[in-house]
């Protein structure tokens, strides 16, 4: 399997001929009034427009669903996996209503996935998991299988007491991507804001790892937005992460954005080669 990491939580998985982006993100758009301008790169997929197999997005948050980007790079027959819709009154739904629009505007083909649902399409085999978002909005995590392999992408979730069943249903995970940047936010439509993260920072992630007993910890969602007061992530996140992460016994690889990792089984054990910055 394949791996490059994209910027803030996106990647991009290739295996058996088949190829999946996750959590996608080119452009903030009306986001940027609120938290600024990225800081970091927001990568396209290597894979040619138009080509790319299957989406999948862990909520539908504008940092993490793109509807654009998606009808841009999905082949024709492409689906995306998503989460349930958020339901309520506007003020509720606020956080999700412009990726729903999008996603209806551009007429992207979606399935909806409810936890513990398992979907195949092409070489990958993915199971929506539980997860918890920071503002109450619907997000699930993702188990995703493909050469022998199996990773898990977390979104930005919270840290939460679902891990265990995680790691007894789905089997050994070898690569966990991992939201790190514990960030404090002020938002209009979740007033008053709390004092606490709306998503893990790292040491609540390297414990995370450290119950799925993963193969090797890699942190995403970090640096790329930090805008204070509205959204201010922990200090030096990926720092702190690698330091949790080794007092834990979990191995760690950081990885910038366009840095790619190919991951193969080997007598048991996960090896990782990082190419490009990290």
């Amino acid at each position: 399997m394949k791996i490059r990491r994209l910027g803030w939580a996106g990647i991009e998985l290739k295996a058996g001929g088949t190829t999946a982006v996750i959590d996608l993100l080119e452009d903030l758009g009306p986001m940027t009034r609120f938290v600024g301008e990225p800081k970091q790169p927001l990568l396209s997929p290597s894979a040619p427009a138009r080509t790319i197999d299957l989406a999948i997005v862990t909520h539908l948050h504008s940092d993490h669903t793109d509807p654009a980007a998606l009808a841009r790079v999905l082949a024709a027959d492409a689906v995306v996996l998503r989460p349930a819709a958020a339901v309520g009154s506007a003020v509720e739904t606020a956080g999700t209503a412009a990726a729903e629009h999008g996603l209806r505007e551009h007429q992207l083909r979606t399935q909806p996935v409810e936890p513990w649902e398992t979907v195949t399409v092409g070489a990958f085999t993915a199971t929506a998991v539980p997860a918890v978002d920071g503002f109450g909005d619907p997000q699930v995590s993702w188990v995703i299988t493909a050469d022998d392999l199996t990773i898990i992408h977390c979104g930005d979730t919270l840290f939460h007491g679902s891990w265990w069943l995680t790691k007894m249903r789905t089997g050994p995970i070898d690569v966990a991507f991992l939201p790190i940047n514990g960030p404090i936010v002020s938002l209009p439509h979740r007033q008053p804001p709390s004092r606490l993260a709306a998503a893990m920072g790292p040491v609540e992630a390297a414990e995370a790892a450290t119950i799925l007993e993963v193969g090797v910890a890699v942190p995403i969602h970090y640096d790329t937005i930090d805008n204070p007061p509205v959204y201010r992530q922990v200090d030096d996140p990926a720092r702190t992460f690698v330091a949790a992460a080794t007092a834990r016994g979990v191995t760690s690889r950081v990885t910038a954005p366009g840095g790619e990792l190919t991951i193969w089984l080997l007598y048991l054990l996960v090896c990782t080669v990082v190419h490009g910055r990290s």
